[in-house]
């Protein structure tokens, strides 16, 4: 079966999918361990120093809100969103933080920008590209509408490695796979990235890998079971019977204290070569992110 990846289609879908989504969107990005990857990025990124920054495929504006939200950004963030609905979370999300001030938020397209070229100083693609089925044609965009010397930051799960255990190992497997299925349209891609971001005409700055693995009892991984038991059967990779025992089974493991799940994640900054070459940028203090141990 293809991909049915409803973060891929979030235009299509009704506002009980996609207030799911918001849910799962803002309780992962709000989680310690995932803040703390986006943080570890923008520092790589010197993000601060930006004066126009681009969230595509911005979602609920977590990432934007991130950056804005950091003491020495004295810049504005546009991020833009296929959904309507997720842009609308946005708006509303930035209003209630008062962040307003030094936010956009628009419908439309990463594939298809409507800005010229070189409009933004940085450029992020935060949990996007394993949901597009061109991923090439999004980083292209973001190399053309970032300036020269601009840095591009993408960070996404590795979602080929996503799995849970369960107490029947064929069955467990099964379960990964049509969650995956469900879930991401390119589960690979970040393993990709190295030979995507030097086709888009983007230079390799720095790069982290993590490994947010949960044993004993469930905490990320709590509401993402939450979530992807309601996106699973909409999605009708399992049954809702299926789906409701998938998900008891993890909760129980977890209350148990014998849960076990786990995903690699990467974050990869790049920058766009001036005048073609590339140049390493100046030091400026800021260590590149370390993979966690």
């Amino acid at each position: 079966m293809g991909s049915v990846d409803p973060f891929g289609r979030t235009d299509t879908l009704d506002e009980i999918m996609l207030a799911a989504l918001v849910t799962r969107l803002e309780a992962r990005g709000r989680h310690p361990r995932f803040a703390k990857m986006l943080g570890d990025y923008l520092d790589a990124m010197s993000i601060d120093r930006a004066a126009r920054v681009l969230d595509m495929g911005c979602g609920t504006g977590l990432a934007a809100r991130a950056v804005a939200l950091r003491e020495a950004f004295t810049g504005h963030v546009i991020g833009v969103d296929l959904s309507p609905y997720l842009v609308a979370a946005a708006k509303r999300l930035a209003t209630e933080e008062r962040l307003s001030e030094h936010l956009e938020f628009l419908a439309g397209d990463v594939r298809m920008l409507n800005f010229a070229d070189g409009s933004f100083d940085a450029v992020i693609g935060h949990t996007l590209l394993s949901h597009v089925e061109d991923p090439l044609a999004v980083l292209e965009e973001a190399a053309r509408v970032v300036r020269p010397g601009g840095m591009v930051g993408i960070f996404d799960g590795d979602y080929a490695s996503l799995t849970f255990d369960h107490a029947d190992p064929v069955k467990g497997k099964a379960y990964d796979e049509a969650l995956i299925s469900a879930l991401v349209t390119n589960p690979r891609v970040m393993r990709q990235l190295p030979r995507l971001l030097r086709a888009a005409g983007l230079e390799l700055v720095t790069c982290a890998s993590y490994v947010l693995a949960e044993i004993g009892k469930a905490d990320f991984w709590a509401s993402a079971i939450d979530a992807y038991q309601k996106l699973v059967t909409k999605a009708g990779v399992m049954t809702e019977d299926e789906a409701n025992a998938w998900a008891a089974a993890l909760h129980s493991d977890s209350d148990g204290g014998i849960f076990f799940g786990s995903s690699n994640y990467y974050a990869y900054v790049a920058v766009r070569p001036e005048n073609g070459v590339y140049r390493q940028p100046a030091d400026n203090g800021v260590q590149p992110p370390r993979a966690s141990r």
